[in-house]
């Protein structure tokens, strides 16, 4: 799920919140996608009680593209996003609209 906040002080960016529920068992989850330039390592969530999630700060009016990578060999589109859509290798992958 990716819950979006403004930035009172910054107009042109938008806070995005990635979490995933704590149900999903797995020992690391990381947010891969177009603001990471899907590297694998850069963006991992933080396990809390309830789940594990990151927030990012973001370009509004943007298209970005992402998955959930869980323990470096499973994706995982996010049922909750904005739209669906085909990466460049052909997996799916999720699309966050800011």
């Amino acid at each position: 799920m990716v819950i979006k906040h403004t930035v009172p002080d910054q107009p042109d960016k938008l806070q995005l919140t990635f979490s995933v529920p704590s149900s999903i068992w797995a020992d690391q989850i990381y947010l891969v996608g177009d603001f990471n330039e899907w590297n694998a390592r850069a963006t991992p969530l933080r396990r809390y009680e309830d789940g594990w999630s990151i927030a990012l700060l973001v370009d509004r009016d943007n298209r970005y593209g992402y998955r959930y990578l869980l323990d470096d060999h499973s994706d995982m589109c996010d049922c909750h996003a904005d739209a669906y859509a085909r990466a460049a290798d052909g997996s799916a992958m999720s699309v966050v609209v800011s």
